[in-house]
């Protein structure tokens, strides 16, 4: 099976939500651990029109997310300074106690005869023409890649894009973001459509605390591109994808909705197109993925069935 997907320009792929991953664990405390950090408050609608956010990496070195570790800065030549020093101590002591575990909700939505975008049960079985997109949503800052293999194959990186995203693939937490995006000009790119030819596509989530080693994003990809005809797939080299694979077997804790149906709202369209949070009162994600510890990154695999 292969998705004529032309929003990545690369291989085919597909999204599926059939749990490639060790049995789940204490369901009880996922959701609620997941929902937790999310603000309480909608955020402030844009009437300007719908962009898709920077995934570039910030520029800032200071950060308060619970799951990532500060940048320290350069040292001053002359040694630190009063500012330094009252700068230091406010660091210290807004480090948190503990770090949050890292999370990733999937929703996965299927194009109705209407035209609209719909909930759709990831055990569902796909047909020829069928068009699907995914929104993800994170509980914390990180980077996001995604891996491909068709049938077993090789392996071929689909995010970051030299084409997509100026090829970042930074995200923020609690602010979702569509696969592919809804806010494309032309419908062609709005979805992962799958053709003729059946089979079993598996797509690799993996969300990591920091850039991953070795990967190319950003300028740096683009430029690996730029001479590159058609398609400019990148493949793991064997000792990052054994890296990948050691993580895969780290214990995830998994929460699916018991009921998944509904059209896509507008808060949470119009939240991954205007780099908005969703609040606590919004939809939740179909499935919600944590790891079991305050690990470093997060891996899991995604089937999508084709027949």
């Amino acid at each position: 099976m292969r998705l004529s997907v032309l929003l990545f320009a690369m291989v085919s792929a597909c999204v599926a939500l059939g749990i490639a991953a060790p049995a789940s664990q204490d369901q009880d405390d996922v959701r609620g651990a997941f929902l937790t950090s999310r603000p309480k408050q909608k955020a402030a609608s844009s009437s300007g029109a719908a962009s898709r956010p920077s995934r570039r990496r910030p520029k800032s070195t200071v950060t308060n997310d619970p799951g990532k570790t500060p940048v320290k800065k350069p040292a001053n030549p002359s040694g630190p300074t009063t500012s330094d020093k009252t700068s230091d101590k406010q660091s210290e002591e807004r480090k948190p106690v503990n770090t949050a575990r890292i999370g990733l909700g999937l929703t996965l939505f299927t194009r109705d005869s209407n035209g609209l975008a719909v909930r759709v049960d990831p055990e569902h079985v796909f047909q020829k023409g069928d068009r699907v997109r995914v929104l993800l949503e994170t509980n914390t800052d990180g980077y996001l890649y995604i891996f491909n293999t068709t049938n077993d194959g090789p392996v071929v990186m689909i995010y970051p894009d030299a084409q997509l995203d100026e090829a970042g693939n930074y995200i923020k937490a609690h602010i979702p973001w569509e696969i592919p995006s809804s806010a494309s000009d032309e419908e062609r790119l709005r979805w992962l459509v799958f053709d003729d030819n059946p089979g079993t596509e598996r797509l690799y989530f993996v969300l990591t605390r920091e850039p991953l080693n070795g990967v190319p994003t950003e300028d740096d990809l683009i430029a690996l591109c730029r001479n590159s005809s058609g398609s400019c797939p990148f493949r793991p080299t064997t000792e990052l994808w054994d890296a990948i694979a050691k993580e895969m077997k780290e214990p995830l804790k998994t929460d699916k909705s018991a009921r998944i149906s509904g059209a896509q709202t507008g808060p949470e369209q119009q939240a991954s197109t205007r780099g908005l949070s969703l609040a606590k009162d919004d939809p939740e994600p179909s499935l919600i993925m944590m790891a079991s510890s305050t690990s470093l990154m997060l891996v899991t695999a995604l089937d999508l069935i084709h027949k």
